[in-house]
């Protein structure tokens, strides 16, 4: 005969478990589908630059991950168009909106106007505000992240590198291939570049300093310039490693032993460049990785809005050479 005490209490314990699930069930349920909901924009710098590609994959891959609409305009290395993709977004109303700025100073403008439509706006690879002014690890207090490679400690780790491979017995002759003049990673990457020479005690100067546009065309001829003005060096530090393939091949062309070392390195051209000794070493930075943290802060911000702002995201970089290069796993 069946127990009647026992049978009520189980029905009484079943609905007490319903009671409990349902609102979990339902949360998870409204999870999913405001997630569908979500349209996320990313205005990179320029997506001629392979970089920059590899930050909007990682951005497209990790909104694909969570569900979420990815929407990427690009301004094509133009700061009006950038402004004007920004405004874009926030006519359509998406709900978090990253962008690589083109010029720091300008960009601060830009995350006012996004913020005052009461869109999240989070930065990747390149500060927001005044370098003169604002350390690299204290971002804009209205951003909700600053995702960046920390460049003055990337410019260490090469001349930490760099030291090793100059002359002891006298003062060391040093050019430095630069990025596009205004943006912070520029003086932030020479910074840490002397930083870490000055560590390591070495003794040197630097004869030559020339600006470029981030490609390897560029980078091969202010090398050329370089050594036709300066044919006594001893190593050149090129900020980027697109700039240092196309120095390899001035260097190439003239017989020179230069050592030639950069940041910004893991392309897959570059590793190959290092491994057939065409650049003595570069510096691990990864794109696709810091598009997917981009996203992650953005994700993070509207989930969960109590998120305190004006983070600073960044990761380790590792030195590579030709016995390290597997320390670099996003090959862009």
């Amino acid at each position: 005969m069946p127990n009647k005490n026992f049978s009520v209490r189980q029905n009484h314990a079943i609905r007490a478990l319903f009671k409990h699930m349902i609102p979990a069930v339902l949360a998870v349920t409204a999870t999913v589908s405001n997630a569908a909901e979500l349209t996320f924009g990313y205005v990179p710098g320029n997506l001629a630059y392979p970089y920059n590609v590899a930050t909007a994959k990682g951005f497209e891959a990790a909104a694909k991950a969570a569900g979420v609409k990815a929407v990427i305009i690009d301004p094509r290395g133009s700061v009006e168009k950038q402004g004007n993709a920004l405004d874009d977004m926030i006519a359509q109303r998406v709900d978090a909106i990253g962008f690589l700025p083109l010029d720091s100073v300008v960009a601060q403008s830009f995350v006012d106007k996004i913020v005052d439509h009461d869109i999240p706006v989070a930065a990747v690879a390149v500060m927001v505000g005044d370098p003169q002014e604002r350390a690299i690890n204290k971002p804009y207090e209205q951003l909700v992240a600053l995702v960046t490679t920390d460049d003055i400690r990337a410019g260490e780790v090469a001349g930490e590198h760099a030291a090793t491979l100059l002359p002891k017995d006298r003062v060391a002759k040093i050019a430095v291939v630069e990025g596009v003049p205004g943006y912070a990673v520029v003086k932030q990457l020479t910074e840490g570049f002397k930083t870490g020479l000055k560590k390591a005690g070495a003794k040197y100067e630097i004869v030559a300093s020339q600006p470029t546009d981030w490609t390897p065309e560029q980078g091969e001829r202010v090398c050329q310039n370089m050594l036709t003005a300066h044919p006594d060096l001893d190593l050149i530090f090129s900020q980027a490693e697109d700039m240092a393939i196309g120095c390899a091949r001035a260097l190439a062309a003239q017989g020179s032993e230069i050592a030639l070392v950069a940041t910004g390195g893991g392309s897959k051209v570059g590793s190959t460049g290092i491994a057939a000794g065409e650049i003595n070493a570069s510096v691990c930075v990864r794109p696709k990785l810091l598009g997917e943290l981009l996203f992650k802060s953005l994700y993070e911000s509207v989930t969960h809005p109590e998120t305190p702002k004006g983070k600073y995201v960044t990761y380790d970089l590792p030195l590579l050479t030709k016995d390290t290069l597997n320390a670099c796993p996003d090959k862009w």
